[in-house]
């Protein structure tokens, strides 16, 4: 049984479901990292500048990833692991507090199903051998960096920098590239949005992107290898053109306000993931 579920081809069905309850369940802490990263960062920033100026120390509390226990915003209250089950607490609480009946945000249970079907979608795909609970690792980061980015304009280096080394390390043998791919890869898709980057700010005077969107396309580089990088960089740019459009017009988004990149980089390296090969090879006129 144990077997079945870890070592099944791609199209196996108990594996697949198995692996939506374990992404529901990622998801649920996905959305802890999501939120609370960026408020460590934050923290950390001010504790060092405090420091720096000799000043006491503003953040002294323990806050990481596991403590303190997560609450509610509103009134404090302690969140119950009945509270915490993904999706069905949210139902069975009517999307409020049980203790202020504060609305609870959509987005958390949004989170948990999409993290939860594309767990399911991936081991359907690839299987659950190596390369499948690979894709989980991959896709699990970038759901974090999405919303992340979505958020705070921010893709963090405690999750850029790990997703492009365990992107390199899997391909130490060949899990997805080979390991020249995959190093070239990283390379190039770093080098490509910093050139980009430096040729905008020459001509305009202004950042079109920070260097997170650099590193981010790098570990899908490393991930994906070199002859990916053409499909991902125009799949993030045509969606990342039609919702900046549509921002502007249906949305009012102030033509000088920033889109973030991290999002449409994301969404490409997923679709890259699942349909790269024949993409590069239909409209790029190349093999991988």
């Amino acid at each position: 049984m144990f077997d079945l579920v870890l070592f099944a081809p791609p199209g196996s069905v108990l594996p697949a479901v198995v692996a939506a309850v374990f992404g529901l369940l990622i998801g649920s802490f996905l959305n802890v990292v999501i939120h609370r990263v960026p408020k460590m960062m934050q923290r950390e920033s001010d504790n060092y500048v405090a420091q720096e100026s000799g000043q006491p120390l503003p953040h002294t509390d323990r806050y990481n990833l596991m403590a303190p226990r997560s609450a509610c915003p509103h009134c404090g209250h302690q969140i119950t692991a009945l509270e915490n089950i993904p999706v069905l607490s949210y139902i069975a609480l009517r999307g409020r507090c049980v203790s202020c009946k504060a609305p609870i945000s959509a987005r958390y249970p949004a989170v948990e199903l999409l993290t939860g079907l594309l767990s399911a979608a991936l081991v359907w795909h690839f299987g659950s051998g190596i390369q499948g609970l690979a894709t989980l690792l991959f896709a699990y980061l970038l759901v974090a960096l999405t919303f992340i980015d979505a958020d705070t304009q921010l893709l963090p280096d405690d999750l850029t920098l790990p997703l492009l080394w365990a992107g390199l390390l899997l391909n130490l043998n060949a899990t997805f590239v080979p390991l020249s791919e995959a190093v070239i890869g990283a390379v190039a898709g770093y080098l490509v949005l910093w050139a980009v980057y430096w040729l905008f700010k020459l001509l305009t005077g202004k950042e079109g992107m920070g260097y997170g969107d650099f590193k981010l396309l790098a570990a899908l580089g490393a991930w994906l290898g070199w002859k990916m990088l053409p499909v991902i960089i125009l799949l993030s740019s045509l969606v990342g053109a039609v919702v900046g459009i549509a921002l502007i017009v249906f949305a009012r988004h102030g033509r000088n306000k920033p889109i973030p990149f991290g999002p449409y980089l994301a969404l490409a390296g997923i679709i890259a993931l699942f349909y790269g090969k024949e993409l590069v090879q239909a409209y790029l006129g190349f093999p991988v």
